[in-house]
């Protein structure tokens, strides 16, 4: 499933910027430290679980919070504050699919020593739904007619229609993932916008809150009480560092042990050094060049095909991601259970590119221009302002295109005004532009309907493209009537054939997060989405 969170998360990837894999790292004998010390590239707005506004917020509000469910770093279900993941097979989820119950852990505290019970769960699905609170994205949340909780270890939410996402979706890690709320503390409010609570926060997670230095730093310390056992590593220091130049420094030189996000050239800057080590993780993340399928000629599937035949994108992979990056297929990544690597990518094939532009009536005139009609197949890629990896992007495609012909005119834009409502005059979400240099973060489960069916053309979803089929709508219907995963795969098969064939978006490369870290640091496995899922396993060892 996708959101407008998940799409500012996406902005942040690509100014930040496969199997999960590690890289070299050299051995250390020096002494161990007493706090992990993770840098982070932007300041918080604040720390409430439900107001993230991006991929960093949520990474730190996980080292906080609790979700129901989450995922390994292999990509599978294990239960959270839930005790046992709800599925058809033990009853959690009913025949009708339209009623799913969370059995909670037992003994679980709030960080003040309150009991957690079922009242959290429907309060912060309540905060969630209330309309006051500024909440992103409402997603899924929405799909909910109402919850109840017959005891304080059960929680029932009655959906309003069959909805195969939930799992996924409701406290877990989902695009938009969102921890619960402490009801003793909150329900008094009638909203949660500017309240102390944002600012020192109280979860159930491994880390309790210490104290906030604005534009420096967070400091939290274990949880002794965490249901999962006290974390190993006593305190987490989040030092502010929005400069790269000076996160590669402090890597480099220890004051940090683990950096998020990092963009590719720090990767490959780092991948000489023996005392740093690099990890990859599979993410269901990934950038393309959104075409608006209603404005001419890009209305015209043969054009979108030619563009996408146009494209080098293994040479995108290698000069922008040092090859840390996979060429795309679709927008379903090695990541998730619906990826089929039987599908292969729309290849580099400048003579076919030609030939479909030819076919279209695009022909070449004067300086080998592509006109038709007297008119020349001029286009404008736009793309997001002081994005120095995106420039270089759109430069390639602007150049890539200038070969078969297509003069294509670059403009910036602020990330606020680029990706705003169309109400508020957003470029994307207003049908401003013809192509458009776009990335996405998904999330667990492989739902895409919001980008890609005729109903979701915004303002009502995220379907930037315009694009609009029968036989994708049906697709997405069959792949959101059942939790039958067979099922679903076969209808997330047909659903990317649909966007091969189609070509809404020329898709270049599916995109891992990359890390740097101490070699001292072990167990650190994020499973794609979220960092802090095993956060309590996490330790310092001079061992390899």
């Amino acid at each position: 499933m996708h959101s407008p969170t998940r799409l500012r998360m996406a902005a942040l990837l690509l100014v930040l910027l496969a199997p999960v894999a590690c890289s070299k790292a050299g051995t250390s004998t020096g002494p161990l430290p007493s706090t992990l010390r993770i840098g982070i590239p932007i300041t918080p707005t604040q720390l409430n679980p439900i107001l993230t506004q991006n991929q960093i917020e949520a990474s730190i509000d996980g080292l906080m919070f609790s979700k129901l469910v989450t995922i390994t770093n292999h990509g599978r279900d294990i239960p959270d504050l839930a005790a046992v993941v709800p599925t058809l097979k033990n009853g959690g989820i009913s025949k009708n699919g339209l009623t799913i119950t969370y059995h909670l852990r037992h003994g679980v505290t709030w960080q003040d020593g309150r009991p957690f019970t079922s009242k959290d769960v429907k309060f912060t699905w309540q905060a969630i739904m209330n309309p006051n609170n500024n909440v992103v994205s409402r997603e899924g949340y929405d799909v909910v007619k109402s919850v109840s909780t017959p005891n304080k270890y059960t929680v029932v939410f009655h959906m309003k229609k069959i909805y195969p996402p939930a799992i996924d979706t409701l406290f877990a890690e989902s695009d938009s993932p969102m921890g619960i709320l402490p009801a003793h503390l909150l329900a008094k409010y009638p909203n949660l916008n500017n309240i102390p609570f944002n600012s020192a926060p109280i979860g159930t997670g491994p880390y309790t809150f210490v104290r906030w230095i604005r534009g420096d730093r967070i400091v939290l310390a274990a949880n002794t009480h965490y249901f999962l056992g006290a974390p190993k590593i006593k305190r987490v220091t989040l030092k502010i560092i929005p400069d790269g130049n000076t996160m590669e420094s402090e890597i480099r030189a220890h004051d940090i042990n683990l950096s998020y996000e990092i963009s590719a050239t720090m990767y490959h800057n780092l991948e000489s050094d023996p005392a740093v080590k690099l990890y990859l993780a599979k993410a269901p993340s990934w950038t393309a060049v959104m075409f608006n399928t209603k404005r001419p000629p890009l209305n015209d599937v043969a054009v979108r095909r030619a563009i996408a035949f146009a494209i080098n994108k293994q040479r995108i992979v290698n000069d922008n991601t040092y090859g840390t990056a996979t060429v795309a297929i679709a927008d379903q990544t090695p990541f998730s259970w619906a990826y089929d690597p039987a599908l292969k990518p729309i290849p580099y094939n400048v003579a076919h590119a030609d030939a479909l532009l030819r076919g279209a009536g695009w022909l070449r005139g004067r300086g080998g221009i592509r006109m038709k009609n007297g008119k020349p197949l001029a286009l404008q890629l736009v793309y997001g302002q002081g994005n120095q990896l995106a420039l270089d992007l759109v430069v390639e495609v602007q150049s890539m295109l200038k070969k078969v012909g297509i003069p294509v005119q670059l403009k910036s834009y602020n990330y606020a005004i680029l990706y705003e409502s169309a109400q508020a005059g957003g470029i994307l979400n207003g049908e401003k532009f013809d192509m458009a240099l776009y990335a996405w973060v998904a999330g667990t489960d492989p739902d895409d309907s919001s980008m890609w069916t005729c109903s979701m053309v915004p303002p009502a979803g995220n379907n930037v493209s315009q694009y609009c089929s029968k036989a994708m709508d049906a697709a997405q219907r069959l792949a959101l009537s059942t939790f039958n995963r067979s099922v679903r795969k076969r209808a997330y098969v047909r659903i990317q054939q649909l966007l091969l064939r189609d070509a809404p978006a020329a898709f270049l490369y599916d995109t891992p997060i990359r890390y740097a870290l101490s070699p001292q640091l072990h167990n650190f496995k994020p499973n794609g989405i979220s960092e802090g899922w095993n956060a309590q396993d996490w330790y310092f060892s001079n061992s390899p």
